[in-house]
């Protein structure tokens, strides 16, 4: 059985006007699974670490996350150290819509005829998806080389600050605020997550929007995957146990698919 504590006052317009729901369970199979849930959202609120496992049928890859308004110097260091993969942005499709993000996939293909290396390089063959969610690779103005720590925390705070602020802005005025605070390329890529969320796609882009959606945070995430010591992502277990030994939530991609199925109804 499903309980739902409505916190009527906290709503944000990137979020349909849906107010911000608590998750709670009693006498339920997977109350365990749903106290998880609720440990990962107040963690996300509080501005710690998540571990989120995707799927064994897809990367099988555990991402180390954060809600990128809290992002910090010191929260990047963890990220390249600790998780070793590509350190990036996620963002929720209205968002990136308002900005007018584009896929990078969709843009080669737009300038195909006039590069036409573009052409041969279509992403039509990823083993575990069907389309990549990349978008466009940024820096912010203020940074130097752009990947420093101090760099890399600057450009993804503030792209989360930019969200929060052209909520009530139309795609014209929030362009060109983007336009005035960041340039491109740059050093940290932007995922934007698909229009449907879970029941289009089921990325870590979007397990992490979903999650950020339900906890009333900006939509907006900060990821890197963690890799392992045999040329290999981590192995889920030995991603558990990372989370246990820092005190961070690990969730499975099929429970958080469940509980937003849950709360978007």
């Amino acid at each position: 059985m499903w309980f739902l504590e409505v916190k009527i006052n906290q709503v944000d317009p990137f979020l349909s006007n849906i107010p911000i729901f608590i998750l709670y369970s009693e006498l339920f199979s997977s109350g365990e699974s749903i106290s998880m849930i609720q440990n990962a959202i107040e963690s996300l609120r509080n501005g710690h670490f998540i571990l989120i496992y995707d799927n064994d049928s897809r990367e099988s890859e555990t991402d180390l996350v954060l809600a990128s308004q809290f992002i910090t110097p010191d929260a990047i260091k963890r990220m390249r150290k600790d998780g070793g993969g590509l350190i990036f942005l996620m963002v929720s499709n209205p968002a990136a819509k308002k900005l007018q993000l584009p896929f990078l996939s969709d843009l080669f293909s737009d300038v195909s005829t006039q590069y036409p290396v573009l052409k041969e390089l279509i992403p039509n063959d990823i083993p575990y998806d069907t389309k990549s969610s990349f978008s466009l690779y940024i820096n912010h103005r203020k940074t130097f080389t752009g990947i420093t720590d101090n760099d890399r925390s600057l450009t993804m705070k503030k792209f989360a600050e930019l969200v929060n602020t052209i909520k009530n802005h139309d795609s014209i005025t929030a362009i060109k605020e983007f336009g005035k605070e960041f340039r491109s390329p740059g050093h940290i890529p932007i995922c934007v997550a698909s229009e449907k969320l879970l029941n289009e796609r089921k990325g870590h882009t979007e397990l992490v929007i979903s999650l950020l959606e339900m906890a009333g945070l900006t939509p907006v995430g900060s990821g890197c995957e963690i890799m392992g010591e045999k040329g290999k992502a981590m192995p889920k277990e030995d991603a558990r146990k990372y989370a246990e030994k820092n005190n961070f939530t690990f969730l499975e991609g099929n429970d958080i698919i469940k509980a937003w199925k849950k709360w978007s109804k």
